[in-house]
């Protein structure tokens, strides 16, 4: 059993006094099994829906002594077992349910080394053009202007992502304050110039002979995303001296 303190070096006396803990309090918890582990990768399992904490009136988040034994159960999945972040959400989930449910099993073992049973993934959800119109509330020859700048590329069967009409939105709205197509070039080269940061180091992962190793880069490379995300977004707030809700 994880042992976690009965209090943390919370912002108030009353999330300490109930035994609630800071992020920090947690990290020191979960470091003595997990040395490697970090505040970014505890709010990365937060955002993939592994563990839901409290938040102060403040915003500050506030794990209870479950939170924490839960996220040592996650980290231990991904460490002795080699499960991908939504398997060990389903299969937690699931627990929490009640229903009696397995440990997922991904592999066997050939050699002493795991083989996974890698079934045909299911395709991302595509759109086709005249359903980005529609969901973008854009034209024709709006989505034309913006292919010819590269913001908008379709796949090689000329559909679309889903995330491209996130995209495609952003563009229309940003174009309603008088930011033209021609100016998020520059938005466009830095967020490829930061996706390649992330790519190079992902890239061995991907690479590796082992597959275990292979089954970890999905998972790095949304959390190296998201890290890259939050620091653009810091640094322009920081370089207009405003603070976004």
């Amino acid at each position: 059993m994880l042992h976690t303190p009965s209090g943390g070096a919370g912002h108030g006396t009353t999330a300490a006094d109930s035994g609630l803990m800071s992020i920090g309090t947690v990290l020191n918890a979960l470091r003595e099994e997990f040395p490697e582990v970090t505040i970014s990768k505890i709010r990365f399992l937060e955002a993939e829906g592994l563990v839901e904490p409290r938040r102060t009136p403040s915003g500050y988040r506030k794990f209870s002594a479950d939170d924490v034994e839960r996220l040592a159960r996650v980290l231990r999945m991904q460490r002795d077992h080699y499960l991908p972040l939504k398997v060990i959400r389903e299969y937690l989930d699931a627990v929490e349910r009640g229903e009696a449910v397995q440990l997922p099993v991904l592999g066997r073992q050939r050699g002493g080394e795991a083989v996974l049973r890698r079934t045909e993934a299911p395709a991302a959800p595509r759109i086709g053009r005249a359903g980005l119109l529609a969901a973008a509330e854009i034209e024709e020859r709006d989505l034309q202007e913006w292919e010819s700048y590269g913001l908008v590329t379709p796949l090689e069967d000329g559909s679309y992502d889903a995330e491209t009409v996130t995209v495609a939105s952003l563009i229309r709205e940003l174009g309603r304050f008088g930011i033209e197509p021609r100016h998020l070039r520059v938005m466009k080269a830095a967020a490829d110039r930061e996706a390649g940061l992330v790519d190079q180091v992902v890239a061995p992962l991907r690479r590796h002979r082992n597959p275990q190793t292979r089954v970890h880069a999905e998972d790095r490379t949304k959390e190296l995303a998201a890290l890259t995300v939050r620091l653009h977004s810091a640094l322009v707030q920081t370089a207009l001296g405003v603070r976004l809700p």
